[in-house]
């Protein structure tokens, strides 16, 4: 066994979610760090927040893998005073390679929101969006719960099973509908309303409902069957339960290819949220 280089991380992580499944907006892979440098630890992290970048430092990790990418708008400069620049420059000057999975990690299967539909015991979902047709990859997942199931209980399992949130769980539509086909987004899915209503499901569940977006749609369900009710949690709860997973699989790409490195969850919550009132 020997330790992988930065080039070679690569390899692994594109062979677990390959860049051809990230969506044509998505900015994906290596954003910062020498592809011939040597990496002994990983830490996993969802967001490349300045906290996660410190952490990275104090751990003295080589590579920062990341869900969410630093720069998924084109920018100008890296000046060290800007934001985007600043977290480069910290990398950089710690010989810190980052690199990250976004829509890629949502499609692949094993990904996202395989995981988050796996909370509530559905093993054997499709997608909800597949990257093409008859392809077992894609954006979201939809599946059939073993038994009807009220979305009040549905949502108690989630806010039990999932990282506890300022923003909790919450519920729109009625709280004792009992269902039974469940469609899932992990992170921000209120862009997929149309593909959820065509696959059947009763319940959606995924983050980030905006105000507009949700009260459109629950009319929408009213003036109709009254379907999907809706289940909205924390959008970084939704989808750092993957980094569990992520690590089990990157353990074992890892070692079948005879690299030997070191992976750390990082320790730092990035939902932006901290009190309620």
């Amino acid at each position: 066994m020997r330790y992988p280089k930065v080039s070679e991380c690569v390899d692994v992580f594109e062979a677990l979610w390959p860049t051809a499944l990230a969506e044509s907006w998505d900015s994906v892979g290596l954003a910062v760090g020498d592809p011939d440098a040597e990496v002994r630890s990983i830490l996993l992290a969802l967001d490349p927040m300045d906290a996660v970048i410190a952490e990275a430092v104090v751990l003295g990790s080589d590579l920062v893998f990341n869900h969410h990418p630093l720069m998924l708008k084109p920018v100008k400069s890296v000046n060290a005073s800007t934001l985007k620049g600043g977290a480069v420059h910290t990398l950089i000057s710690n010989d810190i390679a980052l690199f990250n999975a976004h829509t890629n990690a949502d499609s692949a299967r094993g990904g996202v929101s395989d995981v988050l539909i796996s909370l509530l015991g559905i093993d054997n979902a499709q997608p909800l969006v597949p990257h093409a047709e008859g392809s077992p990859t894609g954006i979201g997942r939809v599946g059939d719960l073993p038994t009807p199931t009220p979305v009040r209980d549905i949502a108690r399992t989630l806010s039990n099973r999932l990282p506890r949130t300022t923003t909790g769980v919450r519920i729109a539509g009625d709280p004792a509908a009992t269902v039974t086909r469940v469609a899932v987004c992990g992170g921000a899915g209120d862009s997929l309303f149309d593909e959820v209503r065509a696959s059947g499901a009763e319940v959606y569940i995924t983050a980030d409902l905006r105000h507009h977006p949700a009260t459109e749609a629950r009319d929408t369900a009213n003036r109709n069957d009254g379907r999907p009710q809706l289940i909205d949690v924390s959008h970084w709860a939704s989808e750092t339960v993957w980094l569990t997973a992520a690590a089990e699989q990157l353990e074992t790409e890892f070692a079948e290819r005879g690299l030997s490195v070191a992976l750390q969850h990082s320790a730092v919550n990035t939902d932006p949220w901290v009190e309620r009132y």
